[in-house]
C-alpha cells in the first residue's frame, strides 16, 4: 500500500503561511507581555511582593534623565529596573529598530485590540489630513518635554498621575479607587475613545516614549527599506500601517515613527519591494540595490 506525498505548496501559499506566522507571533507576544504586566500589577496590589507596573516601563529612565545628568541622583520612586530597561531599550532600538511599540507595549496592544473591535463592528474612522497629521505628531515631543521638565523640577514621577498606561494597567482604579483619580481616568477615557476614531491615536500624537523612539530610530542599524525599482506604488502597505507613516513613499527608508509591527511587509504583494534591511549607518544603507536604469550593452 502506497501513500501519496503531500502536494508541494506554491509560492503564494508559502507566502500566505509566512504572513500568518508573523502576525500570530506578534499578537501572541503582545498578549504574553500584557498578561505579565497584569499579573505583576495584581501581585503588587495584593501582596506588594513585586514592583509596580511603572517600574516595569522604560519611561522611568527618561523621566529621571535630566536629574541624573545634572545632579548624578535620581528622582523619587525610580526603581533600578527602570534604568536597566531604559538602557536595554536604547540598545535594542539601535540594533533592531522600534519593536517595543509594535510587539511589547501593553498599551499598544490595547489600541490594536480596539482597532480589531472597530473593524468587526464596522465603525467609521476619521482620516486625518496629511498636513494636520504632521503637526499633531509633534505632540509627542511636547508631552515628552513637559514630562521631563516637570519630573526634573518636582523630583518625582510627575507623569505617574496622568499616564494612561499606569492608570489602566496599574489597577489602582480596581483596588484603591479615589476621587483624585478622576483626571487620570478622564485622560484614559479620551485616549480610548480617540483610538476608536484614529488608529493608535495615542502612539501617533501623544506618547512621550514614542517621541524618544522616533529620535533613536535615526540611529537604528535595522530599518524597513523600500526598493523603488521593485515597488509598484499600489499603496497597500500604507493602508496596513497602524500609525499611518506611508511606507510606499519611503526614500528609501520608512519613517522613524515606524513601530516595527511588520504589517507593511506582510501586506506587500511584491516580494522585495519592502524588506527589513541591515546594516544601516545613520540612515545610509551599506548595501544598495542595483541601479534600475542599468541596461545591457548592445552587441553589433
Amino acid at each position: 500500500m502506497t501513500t501519496q506525498a503531500a502536494p508541494r505548496l506554491t509560492k503564494a501559499q508559502r507566502r500566505t503561511r509566512g504572513i500568518k506566522r508573523v502576525k500570530r507571533a506578534r499578537h501572541l507576544t503582545q498578549i504574553a507581555f500584557a498578561v505579565f504586566i497584569i499579573v505583576a500589577a495584581v501581585r503588587h496590589q495584593t501582596t506588594e511582593a513585586s514592583a509596580s507596573v511603572d517600574a516595569l516601563c522604560p519611561m522611568g529612565a527618561v523621566e529621571t534623565l535630566l536629574t541624573w545628568l545634572t545632579t548624578g541622583g535620581l528622582i523619587s520612586k525610580i526603581h533600578p529596573s527602570n534604568l536597566v530597561l531604559g538602557v536595554a531599550i536604547v540598545v535594542a532600538t539601535i540594533l533592531v529598530g522600534n519593536a517595543f511599540c509594535g510587539w511589547v507595549c501593553p498599551f499598544g496592544a490595547l489600541q490594536d485590540a480596539i482597532t480589531w473591535v472597530r473593524t468587526k463592528l464596522r465603525l467609521p474612522t476619521v482620516g486625518v489630513p496629511a498636513r494636520v497629521d504632521k503637526v499633531l505628531r509633534y505632540g509627542r515631543f511636547v508631552v515628552l518635554a513637559v514630562v521631563m521638565w516637570m519630573s526634573y523640577t518636582t523630583m518625582k514621577l510627575w507623569f505617574f498621575d496622568y499616564d494612561p498606561y499606569v492608570t489602566l494597567f496599574g489597577l489602582h482604579w480596581l483596588y484603591e479607587f479615589s476621587v483624585e483619580m478622576w483626571p487620570a481616568l478622564a485622560i484614559l477615557g479620551v485616549v480610548i475613545v480617540g483610538s476608536f476614531v484614529v488608529e493608535r491615536a495615542f502612539c501617533r500624537y501623544l506618547c512621550p516614549l514614542g517621541g524618544v523612539f522616533a529620535i533613536l530610530g535615526h540611529l537604528s542599524l535595522t530599518r524597513i527599506r523600500r526598493s523603488p525599482a521593485t515597488c509598484t506604488d499600489c499603496t497597500l502597505c500604507d493602508k496596513a500601517c497602524p500609525v499611518g507613516i506611508e511606507p510606499a513613499k519611503a526614500q528609501p527608508f520608512a519613517n522613524t515613527d515606524c513601530i516595527g509591527c511588520m504589517d507593511c511587509l506582510t501586506t506587500c504583494p511584491v516580494p522585495g519591494a519592502l524588506k527589513l534591511d541591515a546594516p544601516v549607518a545613520l540612515g545610509i544603507p551599506v548595501r544598495r540595490d542595483p541601479s534600475p536604469t542599468r541596461t545591457k550593452e548592445v552587441v553589433r
